[in-house]
C-alpha cells in the first residue's frame, strides 16, 4: 500500500478521500488554490500545497502545478477525485510518466470512453442498448440540423465530452435549436475544452438509472448494484438513491451484467459508472460511462457495506479486487441529498460568501462536507456544501428519517437549497418510486414558492432572536441600556419585520407578546443553547435554531425556513430610490463573462438576452430589464465581474419616450 497519497481536489471528496487514507495509515497530502487557503480539506490532511490562483484552470486544472506538490509531497500516487483532472488521459499518464500512480482509470479507457460520441459506438459494438442518436464528426449547424430533423423531436443536445449534464439541452422544435447549439457549444468548451456535440434522442418519463462497477488489473470486473438519480433540475442531480426503486430482479441482473461487460469492452480497471435511461415499458439505454467515482457513490457503500475509496487504493496498488460477484450482497436501502448554496426562490442563483453558521445532523447520518462554519463559498468552485446520506431497512424509513435529517439543518450566510430537497422528498412521485428525470422542472414552481404568512411561534423565535442579537452588541455603549424600562409597568419592546408588501410588528410586555392581528400570547422563553431557541406560548413549547444574519432573522423549522428582514425604514427609503432609478442590467452573483450578445445602441425587447455570466460551473443569462436601448456594454468575453457590477448602460424605452425630441 501507499505510504503518502495526494489528493488532486478540493472540498467534500478531498476531505472524504482523506478520511480513508487516514484509517489506512496513509500520508493524505493537500493542494489548494489561493481562494481555498484556509479551506477544510487543507485541514483535514497532513500536508498541503499551494498550486495557483483561484480560477481551477489555474489551480486545479494545471496538471504540471499538481506534479510538482506530489513530489514536494513525497507522494507515491495521485487521487484525483471527480472532476478537475479525473477523466483528463493525458494528465493520467503525465502522472505515469512522472513515475507515480494515477488513482483512476486506465488512459486507454479514459480516451475510449471521454468522447461521447466514441463511447456510443464502443457500446453498440459490445452490444450493449444505445439511444438512437447523432455523434458523427460533421458538426456545423447545417449538419447537425438535418440530422436533428432526422431524429425528430424533442431531442437532446449534448457535449461529446464531459458529463454531469453539463451544456445539455433540451429542443423541443427546430426554431430552438439554433439557439441550443450556440449555448450548448459555449458551455462545453468553457467545461471540457471541447466544443462538438452530439444527438439523442430524447426520452420522456425516463428514469435515469446508472449502475457502480469495479474491475481490477487482472481482469476482474463485478457490479456493486445500481443507483437511482432521476431526481434532477436541469440535468443536475439533486437526490439520489440505490438500490433503484421497483426495478423487477431480473431487469437489475440484466441491468448488472451490461454494466460489466461494458466494463469489459474497453479493458477498463478501478471504479466506474454506466448510465442508463429506463424507458416506461423497462427497457434501458446506454448514455455513458464515468471513468470515475461519482458524487453518489456513498449510497452504494452504504448498501454493499464496502468502502470504494479504499478499493481504488488497493486496486491500483496492484491488489485483485477483495471480492468475487456473488459474495456482494444488498443490505436495505440508501439515499442521499446534495446540500448546495443556491438559491431556489431565485432560479437556484449560486450563492456565495462566509458560512456564519453551519448546523448539521449527527445521530443517524452520514455527512460528507468540505466546509465548516467560518469557511467562505468561493464563486470560482460548484455550489456542493454537504451531502447527506441515510442508511435503513427500508426505503420508506430511509426517506423519512433524511426528510427529518434535513430539517435540523442550519446554514447561515449562503442561501441553500434545504426546503426544496424537503419538498421533493414529500413529492407524491417521489414516495411512490416513479418519479422521472423531467418530474422535478416540471413541478419546479410548486417546489420552489415561499410560505407567505410565518406562524406565531416562528415570529416569536424571531423576535426573541432580534432582540438576542440587540442584546449581545457592545455593553459599553450608551444604547446597550435601552431595553424598554417603564415607571410602575412591565418593560416594552417591539421589533419590526418585512413580510411581502407588509411590516409585521411583534411587541413585548413582559411576559405578554402582542402579535400582528392584534392577538396576544403567553410567552415564556426556555432554557436553550444557542443557537438553537426555545419558547412556551400559552403552555406549547416551541422550539428551532433561530439567529439573526445579513438584517434578517433566520428561524430554521422542521419543513420550512423562514427568512424575516428587520423592517429598517432608511433601508426601505434607500431601496425604493433604487427601485426609482432607471433600470439597468447588474450582475447577480460574482463571475466571468463568456457572451455578450448585443453592442451599443442596440433596441432590445423586455427579456432579450444581453450577457451570459459563468458561475460556480454554471451559466447565467442576464437579459434586458425592461424594451429599451442599450448605450454601451460595460464588459467584454473573459472578463471577471463583481455582484451588483453594472453590465450596461441602459435607457428604458419609456425613458426614451418622455425626452424632448431633437429639433
Amino acid at each position: 500500500m501507499f505510504r503518502a497519497v495526494l489528493i488532486a481536489n478540493r472540498g467534500e471528496i478531498a476531505c472524504r478521500v482523506a478520511r480513508t487514507c487516514r484509517r489506512l495509515g496513509i500520508r493524505a497530502v493537500a493542494v489548494y488554490s489561493d481562494a481555498d487557503a484556509d479551506s477544510l480539506h487543507v485541514r483535514a490532511c497532513d500536508a498541503a500545497f499551494r498550486i495557483g490562483p483561484p480560477p481551477a484552470r489555474d489551480s486545479y486544472l494545471d496538471g504540471d502545478a499538481i506534479l510538482a506538490a506530489a513530489r514536494d509531497g513525497g507522494a507515491e500516487a495521485i487521487h484525483p477525485g471527480y472532476g478537475f483532472l479525473s477523466e483528463n488521459a493525458g494528465f493520467a499518464e503525465a502522472v505515469a510518466d512522472a513515475g507515480l500512480v494515477f488513482v483512476g482509470a486506465p488512459a486507454a479507457a479514459m480516451r475510449a470512453l471521454g468522447s461521447k460520441s466514441a463511447a456510443r459506438a464502443l457500446m453498440a459494438e459490445a452490444g450493449v442498448p444505445i439511444l438512437e442518436g447523432y455523434h458523427g464528426d460533421a458538426q456545423d449547424d447545417d449538419a447537425l440540423a438535418a440530422e436533428a430533423e432526422r431524429l425528430g423531436y424533442p431531442l437532446l443536445v449534448k457535449p461529446s465530452a464531459g458529463g454531469g449534464g453539463r451544456g445539455m439541452r433540451i429542443v423541443e422544435t427546430a426554431d430552438a435549436l439554433g439557439a441550443a447549439l450556440v449555448s450548448a457549444r459555449r458551455e462545453a468548451a468553457s467545461s471540457f475544452g471541447d466544443e462538438r456535440l452530439l444527438l439523442e434522442r430524447y426520452l420522456t418519463n425516463a428514469r435515469h438509472i446508472e449502475v457502480q462497477v469495479f474491475a481490477d488489473n487482472a481482469g476482474n470486473a463485478i457490479h456493486l448494484f445500481e443507483r437511482d438519480c432521476s431526481a434532477q433540475r436541469r440535468h443536475q442531480k439533486v437526490i439520489e438513491e440505490a438500490p433503484a426503486p421497483g426495478l423487477s430482479p431480473a431487469t437489475r441482473d440484466a441491468l448488472g451484467r451490461t454494466a460489466v461487460a461494458a466494463a469489459r469492452a474497453v479493458g477498463y480497471a478501478g471504479a466506474g459508472t454506466v448510465e442508463f435511461l429506463l424507458d416506461e415499458i423497462g427497457g434501458f439505454h446506454f448514455i455513458e460511462m464515468n471513468t470515475r467515482l461519482q458524487v453518489e457513490h456513498p449510497v452504494t457503500e452504504a448498501i454493499t457495506g464496502h468502502d470504494l475509496v479504499e478499493w481504488q487504493l488497493r486496486v491500483a496498488a496492484g491488489a485483485d479486487l477483495p471480492v468475487a460477484q456473488e459474495a456482494v450482497a444488498l443490505d436495505g436501502h440508501a439515499i442521499e441529498a446534495r446540500l448546495c448554496a443556491e438559491d431556489p426562490a431565485a432560479g437556484f442563483l449560486p450563492s456565495t460568501g462566509p458560512v456564519r453558521l453551519m448546523r448539521l445532523p449527527e445521530d443517524g447520518v452520514r455527512i460528507d462536507t468540505g466546509f465548516e462554519a467560518g469557511d467562505a463559498v468561493s464563486p470560482h468552485y460548484d455550489s456542493l456544501l454537504a451531502k447527506l446520506v441515510v442508511h435503513a431497512p427500508t426505503r420508506a424509513a430511509a426517506r423519512a428519517r433524511l426528510s427529518e435529517a434535513l430539517g435540523e439543518v442550519a446554514v447561515a450566510g449562503p442561501v441553500t437549497n434545504r426546503d426544496f430537497l424537503i419538498r421533493v422528498l414529500a413529492e407524491e412521485a417521489f414516495r411512490a418510486g416513479t418519479l422521472d428525470t423531467g418530474h422535478l422542472d416540471r413541478h419546479l414552481e410548486a417546489l420552489t414558492a415561499s410560505e407567505a404568512v410565518p406562524p406565531e411561534p416562528v415570529l416569536a423565535l424571531a423576535a426573541l432572536a432580534a432582540l438576542r442579537d440587540q442584546d449581545s452588541g457592545d455593553p459599553a455603549s450608551p444604547w446597550a441600556a435601552l431595553r424598554g424600562w417603564r415607571l410602575n409597568a412591565p418593560a416594552r419592546r417591539a421589533v419590526n419585520f418585512r413580510v411581502g408588501e407588509d411590516v409585521a410588528t411583534v411587541q413585548s410586555e413582559g411576559a405578554a407578546f402582542r402579535f400582528p392581528g392584534g392577538h396576544t400570547r403567553q410567552v415564556r422563553a426556555l432554557p436553550s443553547e444557542a443557537p438553537r431557541l426555545a419558547v412556551e406560548i400559552d403552555g406549547e413549547a416551541h422550539a428551532a435554531v433561530a439567529v439573526c444574519d445579513a438584517g434578517a432573522a433566520l428561524v430554521f423549522a422542521p419543513d420550512t425556513t423562514w427568512r424575516l428582514p428587520l423592517f429598517d425604514p432608511v433601508a426601505e427609503a434607500e431601496a425604493g430610490a433604487r427601485e426609482a432609478a432607471p433600470a439597468v442590467p447588474l450582475a447577480p452573483m460574482p463571475g466571468v463573462v463568456v457572451s455578450v450578445d448585443v453592442a451599443g445602441g442596440d433596441r432590445v425587447a423586455k427579456g432579450q438576452p444581453l450577457l451570459v455570466i459563468e458561475a460556480m460551473k454554471v451559466e447565467h443569462t442576464i437579459r434586458a430589464p425592461a424594451a429599451g436601448t442599450v448605450d454601451a456594454v460595460h464588459y467584454a468575453v473573459g472578463d471577471r465581474v463583481d455582484e451588483g457590477a453594472e453590465l450596461a448602460a441602459f435607457t428604458p424605452e419609456e425613458t426614451l419616450a418622455s425626452q424632448p425630441s431633437k429639433p
